[in-house]
């Protein structure tokens, strides 16, 4: 498979339900076999019949694992090097906000971006990081208001 094809493979469909078969049967051996407290080491048979072990990494096996998930879950998702320069609809998509409310966050200095031209570019590692802090204050407001609701007994 050529680096086109593979980019696009699912950038822009959904996984076939015989896709999504096959992944959770690969996540159901390859989460069988991981190993929790050091490298995972699976045999791979190549075509011409000889075996050759593939060492993963706890992080490298469970990258694998959680988009063996997705596969067979039948969600769409896309790769994103955090080194990658989005653009601001990207970017927007990816936070799930509309493009003029990123521009707002973009121009508040909330995250950083730099201008390419006329265009605006996030850096993927920035926009992430931006979301988990946004995250992380939506969970302790929620938190908050719920441990409120508790103690004035608004339930």
């Amino acid at each position: 498979m050529n680096a086109a094809s593979f980019a696009s493979a699912f950038d822009e469909r959904l996984p076939s339900q015989l896709e999504s078969t096959n992944a959770e049967t690969l996540r159901q051996i390859l989460a069988s076999q991981i190993q929790q407290d050091g490298d995972t080491v699976i045999n791979v048979t190549t075509e011409s019949g000889e075996t050759r072990p593939v060492v993963l990494s706890p992080a490298l096996a469970n990258s694998f694992l959680e988009l063996l998930r997705l596969v067979s879950s039948g969600r769409g998702f896309q790769l994103i090097p955090l080194d990658s320069r989005l653009t601001s609809q990207q970017a927007a998509d990816l936070l799930n906000v509309s493009r003029p409310h990123l521009i707002k966050l973009l121009e508040r200095d909330d995250i950083p971006f730099e201008h390419v031209g006329r265009h605006r570019r996030v850096l993927a590692s920035d926009l992430l990081a931006y979301k988990e802090k946004r995250d992380a204050a939506r969970t302790k407001a929620l938190d908050d208001l719920a441990q409120f609701d508790g103690e004035n007994s608004l339930l």
